[in-house]
This record gives C-alpha cells, sequence and structure tokens, in this order.
C-alpha cells in the first residue's frame, strides 16, 4: 500500500487495517503494531500483546505536535483535536481560538503533560513523537489509551515521510483526502526535481549552525540530506549513512563545508536576523565561503510555517531550495520559507 515509506507497512486483512512502524533505530525490529477496526465494524482478530487495537474513525484525540495538529486541520478534522501539548509551539489559529474557547485542552509540556487533563478530554488516541533511548513515555502509558507513535520524521526520504499522511488519514476517516493529496504532492515533487535535475551546476551545501557547542547536521539519510540531493545540490556528508541527525564540531563542519557555495539555516527569533548578527554568535563563520560571497539564507521559523507544513508538503521546501541552488530558474513562486540575509 505504501510506496516510499520505508518504517511503515499497511495491510487490510479481515475487515480491518493491520499497521507495522518498523523501529528505525534497531534495525530488523518493530516499534509497535497496530489494528485498525472500523467503529461499526466486527473483527474476528482477538486482541492480543502484539496488537494494539484503535477504533476508527478517531473523533477524539490528544495530539502532542504542532505538525500533527497542523495535517489534521488541514484534512478537516482540526475538531478531532481535544488536547493538546507545547501549546506555546504551536503556531495555528484554529487551535488557539479552539483552546480559549474550552474545547481543546493545553496538557503543559509534552515531556511531563498533565495526565488528569489528558483524562478529563476522553481522547481515543495520543500521537506523540518518538525519540532514541527516551525510556518511553512515563504516565502517559500507563493511561490504557493507545499511543500512536509518529516516526516519520525518521524517515529517510522527504516522500517517505509525507506518505506518513496517508495513515493519518486512515486513523480520522479521511482515506480519501490523505491518498489524494499525497499523490498531488507526490508529483509536485517528481516534476520539480525532473526541473532541478536539468540545471547545470550543482553547488555545494551547508545546512544549519552551532547551537551551543554542537553543529546539529542533518545525516545523509535524512529528508533534508536527501532534499538537497534532489534540488541539485551538492552536500558533503551525503554518503552519510543516518537519518537523524549528526552532532559535530565546528571545526569538522568547516573541514568539509568551508567552501559551501550555500548555506541555509533555521533559527527562532521575534525579529530577522542579518548576516553580521551570525558573527556575535561565532566569530568563525566569516570563514564559511557563503558567508563572504552572501549566499546565506536564514528561516525564522517563529515568522514562517517551516515545521507545521514541509514535513507533509516537502515539495513547498523544494521549490526554496531550487531557487536558491539555481537562481536561472525563475518559473518557481516565491520563497516560502528562507530569506537571503542582509
Amino acid at each position: 500500500m505504501m510506496k516510499y515509506s520505508q518504517l511503515l507497512t499497511i495491510i487490510r486483512q479481515n475487515g480491518c487495517y493491520e499497521v507495522t512502524v518498523k523501529n528505525p533505530w534497531k534495525p530488523g525490529q518493530v516499534l509497535h503494531r497496530y489494528r485498525l477496526v472500523p467503529q461499526d465494524g466486527l473483527t474476528s482478530q482477538p486482541d492480543s500483546d502484539e496488537f494494539t487495537t484503535i477504533r476508527i474513525p478517531i473523533s477524539r484525540a490528544t495530539v502532542f505536535t504542532t505538525v500533527h495538529c497542523s495535517l489534521l486541520t488541514h484534512l478537516g478534522v482540526g475538531s478531532s483535536i481535544v488536547g493538546v501539548a507545547d501549546l506555546k509551539y504551536i503556531k495555528i489559529p484554529y487551535i488557539h481560538q479552539r483552546v480559549s474557547q474550552g474545547y481543546i485542552s493545553d496538557c503543559g509540556n509534552g515531556l511531563s503533560p498533565v495526565v488528569e487533563k489528558i483524562i478529563d478530554m476522553k481522547p481515543q488516541a495520543i500521537l506523540l513523537s518518538p525519540f532514541e533511548n527516551s525510556g518511553g513515555y512515563g504516565k502517559v502509558e500507563q493511561l490504557g489509551i493507545p499511543l500512536v507513535e509518529c516516526a516519520e520524521y525518521m524517515e529517510s526520504s522527504p516522500l517517505g515521510r509525507a506518505e506518513w499522511m496517508r495513515f493519518y488519514g486512515l486513523l480520522f476517516g479521511k482515506q480519501q483526502q490523505a491518498d489524494s493529496l499525497f499523490a498531488m504532492v507526490d508529483s509536485s515533487y517528481q516534476v520539480l526535481k525532473a526541473l532541478a535535475m536539468k540545471a547545470p551546476e550543482h553547488p555545494k551545501v551547508l545546512i544549519d549552525k552551532m547551537v551551543g557547542a554542537v553543529w546539529y547536521m542533518p545525516g545523509g539519510r535524512s529528508t533534508i540530506g536527501q532534499m538537497v540531493k534532489d534540488a541539485g545540490g551538492n552536500y558533503p556528508w551525503a554518503a552519510d549513512s543516518h537519518s537523524g541527525s549528526l552532532p559535530l564540531s565546528f571545526e569538522t563542519v568547516l573541514e568539509h563545508s568551508g567552501d559551501a557555495d550555500h548555506w541555509l539555516y533555521r533559527y527562532s527569533s521575534n525579529s530577522m536576523m542579518k548576516r553580521t548578527d551570525l558573527l556575535i554568535e561565532n566569530r568563525g563563520y566569516q570563514q564559511v565561503k557563503a558567508y563572504k560571497t552572501s549566499q546565506v539564507y536564514g528561516c525564522n521559523v517563529e515568522r514562517t510555517l517551516f515545521y507545521e507544513q514541509t514535513p507533509f508538503r516537502p515539495d513547498y521546501l523544494l521549490g526554496d531550495f531550487i531557487q536558491i541552488f539555481h537562481p536561472s530558474i525563475t518559473t518557481l513562486p516565491p520563497l516560502r520559507y528562507y530569506t537571503k540575509m542582509e
């Protein structure tokens, strides 16, 4: 059923769906198995420890992440969200309005949510993101409410990550809408990728910047790493096999990417950064070729919908990358997320 996803398998069997999520950190192992049973349907399959049974469509859910709130709202089932975590990071007016009206409960910090608030809203499922070596979900695991582990961010391709929308559409009774949306995203992405492949140049690309003493570089098999390649860019860590981030020193990054033609980074601020602001953080940045040639592009995640949109609309981000890497291509819409640093 899945076209690109490496972590997700969905099989229709005996009137229900069996979903397997592979463990992205332990090859050959399973992170979670689900049995999705229609609310009005009967299943001959007995309950088992192997599967978490979820009655679909879900009409009440607690959602811990802004990206999934955004997708569900886009699919027209935002009213199914009855609880959220980390509200301050959710930039969706509809969600804040529903919270103020009392339809959605603010359950506090996603790492240690107020379980009483979750219980009060009677969700049929909790959507949250798994992390390597997290040690589990604490009290949330003891509530007896099915946990949907949203591991799509560990996919190795942008379209593999986006394809998870088909799973979420299935959960919330929007399978047809989600399948149609994904088909459109797939088609758009392929057209853009083909456009980039015709460009004669393949500029070297540097991604993100230091966080404290560490530079978290997207792995070669991460969605960002793959997208740089699909946009016709030369990514120094393309041969790396990780789908997560690589914690690197400044010296290591400078050695491999100091001669990058373009530098794209994300930041969070109430105001727009300037190129000179980078040197306040680290004087060493002036050694990067792209800094010297003014080919630095910043994405302020507070002023854009980067995290809300790009996981399920990778074609939007690919369009930005292509414009930056290949200025000779002038047929694309204006940049959505990145701004050239003045």
